[in-house]
């Protein structure tokens, strides 16, 4: 007998969600049908283990579609659904009959034991997305009679008795009309329902099975033209087993290069792949994998970071970006876990601890990797800073530092005096006797660098100095400030101490011997330096631009890029007293006063140029070098 009964306010609500708002894309429903699937398939299979006559002798889940009816349709030999469970579960929002199946459970060990991946009860209802009409054909193992469920999704289903012979459940989809924005017909295409399996339900732990079309072999003597013949075959299109669920030691690198290359749509295979299984009070499985080659946008506003997120091995979201740090967001992998909270469509994630605790345990992993491999294999770690280092020079100088003492011995630089880049802690275990500060120049490269005449002193010292080549080196530095109590010291900025008492004490008494000359320079530059004074750092070269210890002339140089021209370093101009042009100036200026700011300007764009920096006036320089030359050849 056939019973009519109403859909309560609150499913047909969710009903019309489910097929405008809910989900995000149409074909999420044979992922929702198939988890059900999986998990009456589960119900029976734990209650086999004390009644054998419960159990199949396969379990399975069947996909099968009918281009001549339009009607596709998900089979399964799981436990069914009485009467009452048909109601409760389809006829009333949330309820799967999942979480009533295991608040049944009294033995807490048996929960633990048994694997639901439905919470929701609302999969059953993103079938309405696609069909006009669904029937539900079912067979309880409780009670052993079939019945058949049918709704169009609207107001009302019904319920009756219908013929089944095995246990289980299979729904029917009877597809909507095609539109001009969606063709329905595409979910009964032999390779959309296998491409649609594996992107979403490819590790369901059963097999999931479909009609797939075989080519017959030719005969012999069949003709060249004549049409080759096929036939249906029913196959499993699902992998079952994750890549990642196994132990590490079974799993070979050819295995993880080819599983990464697939997935991830590489030719090359990854620098380096990571395995993650932690159990306990958070259970989940990760597998990492960072890329040989960062992808062209990685450093793009439309490059999307993130992990693939699974629970139980069914596909969830594509790029989690919670899952990882943005310093990090060349790393590509998955996560699977059960222990997160999704909300109802299984798309999003609600706010959710376990899921910031399985974020902060895989960047604590990626760094350790990371710390293995400069330990253990260096060439390969130089190969990958230099795709990937300034991403962690970034995440150093993030949140003002937060995760300095995490990475600050990930960080290899450059330096004058060796060959190959080095740790901060190598620098400083090859510091020479005396020697107090961590020295380091920005530039262009190690030869623009070692050019600079504020590198005259330094290298008459024979101290090693960093070479910072990446705009985010130096605020990376201001961050850092010290390494093992060792200072960083920047040799374009404030006093570099290195000269004995002796010649601080003449140059300081003939500052105040010159003091006249120093400030009617300082004068003519009208504001452009904030000081002009004799150098403590220059050896042979004439003159150079310092600035005081903080903001630097390539921090300035950066945030202009940034269109931030505002924030200026506070320029010095410094004068070797030990150099012929400052003997020159001298005599200039006791001659002729009046001449002074000709010289000054000179003396100042040298300084820029020196500095990378451009020229206020390349006009009056020019000018102003001509002039002197014509007066030194009439001379």
């Amino acid at each position: 007998m056939k019973e009519t009964m109403e859909f309560k306010t609150e499913t047909k609500r969710l009903l019309d969600l489910m097929i405008n708002s809910i989900y995000t894309h149409k074909e999420i429903f044979l992922r929702e049908l198939i988890s059900n699937a999986s998990d009456a398939i589960d119900k029976r299979h734990y209650l086999s283990l004390t009644d054998e006559k419960l159990g199949a002798s396969e379990y399975k889940i069947l996909v099968e579609a009918d281009k001549a009816t339009r009607t596709l349709s998900i089979i399964d030999n799981g436990i069914g659904m009485t009467k009452e469970q048909l109601v409760n579960n389809l006829g009333t929002i949330a309820r799967s009959g999942s979480k009533e199946f295991m608040d049944n459970l009294t033995d807490a060990q048996n929960k633990g034991e048994i694997d639901i991946i439905g919470q929701f009860g609302v999969g059953f209802y993103s079938a309405f997305m696609v069909a006009k009409e669904v029937e539900v054909y079912t067979k309880s193992i409780e009670t052993g009679e079939p019945l058949k469920f049918t709704s169009e999704g609207l107001d009302s289903y019904t319920i009756e008795s219908t013929e089944k012979e095995d246990y289980g459940t299979k729904i029917v989809l009877h597809l909507r009309e095609n539109t001009e924005d969606v063709n329905y017909d595409n979910y009964l295409d032999e390779y959309t329902i296998k491409d649609l399996v594996r992107k979403y339900s490819d590790y369901v732990r059963y097999p999931i099975q479909t009609w797939v079309t075989k080519y017959d072999k030719k005969d012999e003597n069949a003709k060249d033209d004549e049409e080759e013949k096929t036939h249906l075959e029913l196959e499993t299109i699902n992998s079952m087993i994750p890549l990642w669920k196994k132990n590490k030691s079974e799993v070979t690198d050819e295995e993880l290069n080819n599983f990464y290359k697939q997935k991830f749509m590489d030719y090359q295979d990854p620098l380096l792949s990571i395995f993650v299984n932690v159990e306990g009070m958070l259970t989940y499985n990760s597998l990492l994998f960072i890329p040989k080659r960062p992808p062209f946008d990685l450093y793009s506003e439309k490059y999307e970071k993130g992990l693939q997120l699974y629970t139980k091995g069914v596909f969830i979201l594509d790029k989690c970006k919670e899952l990882i740090p943005d310093y990090l967001r060349f790393v590509k992998g998955l996560v699977d876990s059960a222990d997160l909270s999704l909300n109802i469509s299984r798309e999003m994630l609600q706010e959710d601890r376990s899921l910031k605790k399985i974020a902060n345990n895989l960047e604590k992993k990626i760094l350790s990797e990371l710390g293995k491999m400069l330990k253990n294999d260096r060439e390969k770690y130089e190969e990958f800073f230099k795709e990937y280092g300034v991403n962690l020079k970034y995440g150093l100088y993030e949140d003002y530092g937060a995760k300095k003492d995490q990475l600050k011995d990930l960080i290899i630089l450059n330096t004058l005096n060796s060959e190959n880049p080095m740790t901060f802690s190598e620098y400083v275990a090859q510091m020479p006797e005396g020697q107090k500060e961590i020295y380091y120049a920005s530039g262009k490269d190690k030869t623009a660098v070692s050019n600079l005449p504020q590198m005259d002193l330094v290298k008459k010292q024979g101290y090693n100095v960093f070479v910072l080549t990446d705009d985010v080196d130096e605020f990376m530095i201001q961050v850092l400030a010290e390494y093992d109590g060792k200072k960083f010291k920047s040799i374009n900025q404030g006093d570099l101490n290195l000269l004995s008492d002796d010649e601080n004490k003449a140059i300081d008494s003939l500052k105040e011997e010159k003091k006249d000359l120093l400030a009617a320079i300082k004068e003519s530059l009208n504001g452009k330096v904030e000081d002009v004074v004799l150098s403590k750092r220059l050896v042979d070269g004439a003159v150079c631009l310092s600035c005081e210890d903080g903001f630097s002339f390539e921090m300035e140089r950066v945030l202009a890029h940034q269109n931030n021209p505002y924030a200026k370093a506070k320029k010095i101009l410094e004068i070797n007293p030990n150099h012929e042009v400052f003997k020159a100036i001298e005599k200039a200026y006791d001659s002729n006063k009046d001449n002074i700011s000709k010289y000054a300007n000179i003396l100042y764009n040298e300084g820029l140029l020196l500095e990378g920096m451009p020229i206020d006036n390349p006009v009056e320089f020019t000018k102003d070098i001509s002039e002197l030359l014509v007066n030194s050849i009439e001379k």
